[in-house]
């Protein structure tokens, strides 16, 4: 079927083509989303828990709460940026974080930290995954996975780097003054940038008539969705992993600190990190030609491997280079479930998935440091949670290579 003649063809490839700036933009907007709403929640607890001397699990609770609230916020995400435009869906999300950010700053009693944390899973909802894939969608087809994996070196670079800035101004102006500053910070250099770049998408979909011959409701495609043998391994098998993961980094300290001490544990951390940046920028260049869901099982088996290095091994450079190893994943495995998405599902119905498919990760994750951390008190260590976690991302593999019939993208 020929294209129709009044669509010009859009070269991805192009570093002329402006759907690059909008990278650009989603750039900055995980580096803030990541840096206060998810690497920023350790900040909090131990700030709240010094000024305030509230028990950790009253303080820990609320970033339960957000998260769950979140993920549930996080569900309409795709439907928002299809009714009301990636521009306005980009200034709510901006404005909400700042909101909370002054708000978390401003905490002075248990019940108003549960109100931030509601503000702050809107604004989670609106700078995170889900708005960044839905966003980057409206622009890219053919190089969506480099995009989407350059856009998301922000949420590194937010740990990096932001929390690192946020704790010097806590140093210098107090836990309030860092927090205003920071929302400031972000209104001064996110509005703005939006406001110029973020325009009308192009119609990259236009050509598929027989996704606007049978429109259907978010309602419909999330039931579908959850019935769809092809979807359901894909989520499940990430959800596992993901659980996996981040109860894995929050307790890495933890674990390590004992065994080589704080200084090479906190070079641990910062290698696992930088890998997590390197290996999304080396994947960038390939990641739209590979089988992804066999580089999904690979990269589950990889963190598998290393977890069972970091339990049986005690030296200092193989715990580092199991780091590494574990690292070089990390950040791929927030990249992928949307890449197969686009490649086996209809397009019309991917910002629905997406954010279906990222709210139920959210959800499941949300509970992988509290029951990595019962069963490290219920056993007396970390081996049997490890184990739990290396079964996890073996199951998870195994999962990722059965696909249904689906609902095939078409050319």
């Amino acid at each position: 079927m020929l294209d129709n003649p009044q669509t010009p063809a859009l070269d991805e490839s192009s570093l002329r083509y402006e759907g690059w700036r909008i990278v650009a933009v989603c750039f900055l907007l995980a580096t803030f989303g990541w840096g206060l709403g998810f690497y920023g929640q350790s900040v909090y607890v131990a700030e709240l828990q010094r000024a305030r001397g509230w028990p950790t699990t009253l303080i820990s609770s609320g970033t339960t709460f957000f998260y769950l609230f979140g993920a549930l916020l996080v569900v309409f995400v795709g439907e928002a940026v299809r009714r009301y435009g990636p521009r306005l869906c980009l200034v709510a999300g901006t404005l909400a974080m700042a909101a909370a950010s002054v708000a978390i700053g401003a905490v002075r009693e248990p019940w108003q930290l549960y109100l931030a944390d509601a503000v702050l899973a809107f604004g989670w909802a609106g700078t995170s995954l889900a708005m960044i894939t839905n966003t980057i969608s409206l622009w890219f087809d053919h190089k969506r996975g480099m995009a989407i994996s350059l856009a998301l070196n922000g949420a590194s670079f937010g740990g990096i780097v932001g929390v690192p800035l946020l704790v010097t101004l806590i140093g210098h102006i107090g836990f309030a003054g860092a927090m205003y500053a920071a929302a400031g910070a972000m209104l001064v250099l996110l509005l703005p940038v939006i406001l110029l770049v973020v325009g009308r998408p192009p119609d990259l979909h236009g050509r598929h008539a027989a996704a606007k011959a049978k429109p259907q409701s978010s309602t419909q495609i999330r039931a579908w969705a959850l019935r769809d043998v092809g979807f359901l391994t894909v989520t499940i098998a990430f959800a596992l992993v993901l659980f996996a993961q981040v109860g894995f980094i929050v307790h890495l300290i933890s674990f390590l600190d004992p065994v080589i001490g704080r200084e090479r544990a906190a070079v641990a951390v910062a290698v696992l990190t930088a890998m997590a940046v390197v290996g999304r920028v080396l994947f960038s260049l390939v990641i739209d030609r590979l089988n992804q869901r066999l580089a999904s099982a690979l990269s589950f088996l990889s963190q598998a491997a290393a977890l069972l290095v970091v339990i049986n091994l005690h030296d200092d450079y193989a715990l580092i280079a199991a780091c590494a190893l574990f690292g070089f994943s990390v950040g791929n495995l927030i990249t992928l479930p949307s890449l197969i998405v686009q490649r086996e599902f209809d397009s019309a119905s991917f910002g629905v998935l997406i954010s279906l498919n990222t709210a139920i990760n959210q959800v499941t994750y949300a509970f992988g440091p509290g029951v990595v951390g019962a069963l490290r008190d219920w056993s007396g260590g970390y081996a049997l949670p490890f184990y739990l976690c290396i079964a996890l991302e073996v199951v998870a593999a195994a999962l990722i290579m059965v696909r249904g019939a689906g609902r095939t993208k078409t050319a």
